[in-house]
């Protein structure tokens, strides 16, 4: 990974077959992470390659591997980790967070689809609009070459991946696709473990397909994909299943020194999610149907357009953005619960319509060897249609009929700053940010259940809120780069479930929680502040010998307020405070090259009581790929290679779910 350079001073001859404008040149004066294709190459799942920056964390340190749909949530800086997540991840400009749930589905987009991503760390809302609270991921799908990587792996695991660029006369054709599965691994093992725990299998397929049409000075990009994932969960009845497709349609002309640049694009994304949930029995013996959440039909669609200029004086450089966007979604989720003498007795339908409006301006000016970057949003956030209907499925009668109230507001939202070099490869940045987060259908409306554990939803919750400040060094040398940044900041109105009862008991709207299970509900919980320092440094100790380490330190705590004062003094649940990544990278010969990479995190708290402890945990890794020719190689790796057993789960009765065991994996890499 590299840091993301300074911008040129003259305007780049840039060659783009893609509708998409380049990177800003104000980014360099934020917090932003560069993944390039070959950072992500030996790479399965892009969830995982996201994992090798600290500053990235996995809800419940558990992959797309293993990992629940409505888990799969991804958040930057351990701020406050959430299963829908707080980070937003786009890819070519449209968003790739489930309209439903806001997590997001990480099979639909193999990393060998990819020429590379950005991670931009916190630096508030921007250009890129509500849900981008702690940062944004944004990926780059190749333009040119092609790939094929086939793999098997223990445990019934297979997997085949392809991407490829051809040309169609004057049109470039794009297309992706990629099938996987496993006959998985039981989270829960040794003593602990009884005959209702059952492997995490899986089975994944997605495909995608773009065509880049020049029109005149511009180029107008079609894009279609689709992806569908079944998945168990882990207990004996308990199974997951979410499809998708997204249509977008993009029009671009690349910003010149005589004329500026634009982008123009409209995009639709369909979701649906199947989820059955259990309760199992104290000696993990057998499980009862507790929750069958037989479909989840959700849309979302959006549009946006910007407007930038860029020039070139003998003051230095200046651009600027206008732009606007608009992003839209509506679902709803359709499920049976309450199991009495062998079948659900009631259903529930609850959803409605959310929608965000935006405009903003950006701009930067490179003077110098000062860089300055800045910008100003205005949004309006509406919430609608929200409903939630019970009913007797034996008199067909309604237990619960709730219409909720439609709420809006605005929010404004800025960002600022500054960047110098101070020769000998040395840099200095500070800036400062806001950004807010809209509530998800799914926390708006669905109340869900975990073993025995239940979450109930609120339609009152208001968005969360982010204000920052950071400083950052950067030092590159000849063989050596080191980055280092420091930051404040909070979340206020921060969403977080709250523990308010436990079972057993019988609890209004909730109903019956069991003996060893707890009731929360999703809070707007007062503040949560973090103070954090993020280190990465690529060290280049020989021509064939390279290592590579990050670290990330963040302190976050809540103050709960009058709402929830009992969590005044803790951690976020799921929020480490220390985490570690380091990797060398040894060109044995001319053919044989091998890799090494160890993650570490400390520990992190499953619950927002801090009751349920995760121990601190870490995995090696180890791959050799032998390059057969200059177009195919062979690979071998070891996941968790000395065997870890990584908690990233536990019950209220203290039984720990673990992260994969050592996996090992034999594959072929064709690349043209």
């Amino acid at each position: 990974m590299i840091q993301v350079p300074p911008p040129p001073e003259q305007l780049p001859e840039v060659v783009v077959a893609a509708a998409r404008l380049p990177p800003a040149a104000g980014e360099a004066a934020f917090s932003v992470v560069r993944l390039t294709e070959a950072d992500l190459r030996t790479e399965q799942r892009l969830d995982e390659a996201l994992a090798s920056v600290p500053a990235v964390s996995l809800f419940r340190r558990t992959s797309s591997l293993a990992a629940n749909p409505t888990t799969q949530g991804i958040s930057l800086r351990a701020i406050a980790p959430s299963g829908a997540g707080r980070t937003l991840v786009i890819l070519d400009g449209v968003p790739l967070n489930d309209p439903f749930g806001g997590w997001v589905i990480w099979s639909q987009v193999p990393t060998g689809s990819l020429s590379g991503l950005d991670i931009v760390r916190g630096s508030g809302a921007g250009p890129y609009g509500a849900g981008a609270l702690t940062g944004v991921i944004s990926l780059r799908e190749r333009d040119d070459g092609a790939v094929l990587d086939a793999s098997l792996a223990e445990r019934g695991g297979g997997r085949l991946a392809a991407s490829g660029a051809t040309w169609l006369g004057p049109v470039r054709l794009v297309a992706s696709g990629q099938y996987e599965t496993s006959d998985g691994y039981v989270p829960v093992r040794g003593a602990a473990a009884g005959a209702a725990d059952t492997p995490l299998d899986l089975e994944t397929r997605g495909a995608a397909l773009r065509a880049d049409i020049p029109v005149s000075e511009a180029v107008v990009s079609l894009r279609a994909s689709a992806f569908e994932e079944a998945r168990g969960s882990g207990l004996a009845g308990a199974r997951a299943a979410a499809s998708g497709n997204s249509l977008s349609a993009t029009a671009a002309v690349q910003p010149r020194a005589d004329r500026p640049g634009w982008r123009l694009q409209a995009w639709r994304r369909e979701s649906d999610l199947a989820n059955t949930s259990v309760a199992v029995s104290a000696d993990r013996a057998s499980t009862t149907p507790a929750n069958d959440q037989y479909e989840t039909p959700a849309t979302g669609w959006g549009l946006n357009a910007a407007l930038r200029r860029t020039t070139v004086s003998g003051i230095g450089r200046a651009e600027w953005e206008l732009g606007v966007d608009a992003r839209f979604n509506e679902g709803e989720t359709r499920e049976r619960f309450r199991y009495m003498a062998g079948a659900f007795t009631r259903d529930r339908v609850a959803g409605g319509e959310t929608s965000v409006v935006g405009a903003y301006v950006e701009g930067s000016s490179a003077i110098g060897a000062w860089l300055f970057a800045g910008g100003l949003r205005l949004d309006q956030w509406r919430s609608e249609g929200g409903r939630r209907l019970e009913r007797d499925l034996a008199t067909g009668l309604p237990t619960l009929d709730e219409t909720d109230p439609d709420r809006s507001g605005r929010v404004v939202s800025a960002r600022l700053a500054a960047r110098r070099d101070i020769g000998a490869g040395h840099a200095l940045r500070l800036a400062a940010y806001t950004g807010f987060r809209s509530a998800t259908l799914n926390e708006l409306h669905r109340p869900f259940r975990v073993g025995n554990d239940l979450t109930e939803a609120n339609a009152a919750l208001e968005p969360e809120r982010l204000s920052g400040v950071e400083a950052g060094w950067a030092w590159t040398g000849e063989r050596t780069s080191l980055t280092a940044t420091a930051f404040r900041t909070e979340i206020r109105d921060a969403i977080v479930n709250v523990t308010v009862g436990e079972g057993p008991g019988v609890f209004p709207r909730a109903g019956f929680v069991p003996a060893g299970g707890v009731l929360r509900q999703r809070m707007n919980a007062g503040t949560i502040a973090a103070t954090g320092l993020e280190i990465d440094g690529r060290f280049e100790i020989a021509d064939a010998l390279s290592v590579r380490a990050a670290l990330s330190a963040t302190d976050a705590r809540v103050d709960g307020g009058a709402l929830a004062p009992q969590l005044t003094g803790l951690r976020p649940a799921q929020a480490p405070i220390w985490s570690a990544t380091a990797g060398l990278d040894w060109r044995a010969t001319g053919r044989l090259t091998v890799a090494a990479d160890l993650r570490w995190e400390s520990r992190r708290f499953e619950d927002d009581l801090n009751s349920r402890v995760l121990e601190a945990g870490g995995t090696v890794g180890l791959r050799a790929d032998w390059a057969v020719t200059d177009a195919a190689t062979v690979w071998i790796a070891a996941d968790n290679l000395f065997d870890a057993e990584v908690e990233v789960s536990e019950t209220a009765t203290g039984v720990a779910g673990l992260g994969p065991p050592r996996t090992l994996s034999l594959g072929v890499r064709l690349s043209l």
